[in-house]
């Protein structure tokens, strides 16, 4: 991929095209690791809703421990949206290129970190299945806030039920007929444009999920590597930009 196109996608300076591009990788990226993630714990851990509606089963019924695995990952997702958060703001602060590139390389570590856990840890379930979940929980939430803010609250990557709404939405708006339009109200039409994006993610998480479960079932936690290189290519030039500006400071000094 040449090197301006990969500035373009996670560099400082946002297009709509940048913002589009980048939201399709990572909803694939999200996919992968959300299906393998379950081939490994048995656990989807890309969406919180689910995870809140066992919370609630599981209180009913008195199982405590399973509450508390859950609020677990509710707080790591939590967490990981946090410190998302806070790289992006403190690289704007320092005006870094690299401002939305580190939540990314931060992401490719947990990956990578999951990937060595699962080789060494898999035969111990009680420490293993706990600090599998939290850490996708925790990778899930820094990618899915790095997009948020990214785009302006236009796109998420980690889950489907806002994508899938929005592609009602638009497919609604596309079947409405306009008849006697009343002049005090804009006639409804869909954003076709919006709706290729919508149609885009749902199809490469979807994607994204298939490859995932069939690669960790076949070739196991190896999975995370290939991952993880994508995240931290996706990086790379912001990233180096940054390395390159501090070396001639230093130089200078």
């Amino acid at each position: 991929m040449p090197v301006h196109t990969l500035r373009r996608l996670t560099g400082r300076r946002r297009t709509p095209w940048a913002d589009r591009a980048l939201g399709l990788v990572l909803a694939a990226v999200a996919g992968a690791a959300n299906a393998g993630g379950f081939v490994a714990v048995h656990q989807y851990t890309s969406h919180m809703t689910g995870i809140v509606s066992e919370m609630a089963d599981h209180l009913a019924v008195g199982s405590w421990a399973l509450v508390a695995a859950g609020a677990g990952a509710v707080l790591s997702f939590l967490v990981g949206a946090m410190v998302s958060t806070l790289l992006i703001n403190l690289g704007r602060r320092q005006h870094l290129h690299s401002e939305y590139a580190l939540p990314l390389v931060l992401e490719a570590g947990v990956m990578l970190l999951f990937g060595l856990m699962g080789a060494g840890l898999s035969q111990r379930d009680w420490v293993f299945i706990p600090a599998t979940v939290s850490l996708l929980c925790f990778m899930m939430g820094l990618q899915n806030a790095m997009i948020t803010k990214v785009s302006h609250a236009v796109i998420r990557t980690t889950h489907v039920t806002g994508i899938v709404t929005d592609i009602g939405i638009e497919l609604g708006r596309m079947v409405y007929w306009n008849r006697d339009p009343d002049p005090q109200l804009r006639p409804v039409h869909a954003d076709l444009g919006h709706l290729a994006l919508l149609t885009g993610l749902l199809l490469l998480f979807f994607g994204g999920g298939v490859v995932g479960a069939m690669s960790f079932a076949r070739i196991g936690y190896v999975t995370t590597v290939p991952l993880a290189a994508l995240l931290l290519l996706l990086a790379a030039v912001p990233v180096g930009d940054d390395l390159y500006r501090l070396r001639k400071r230093l130089l200078a000094h």
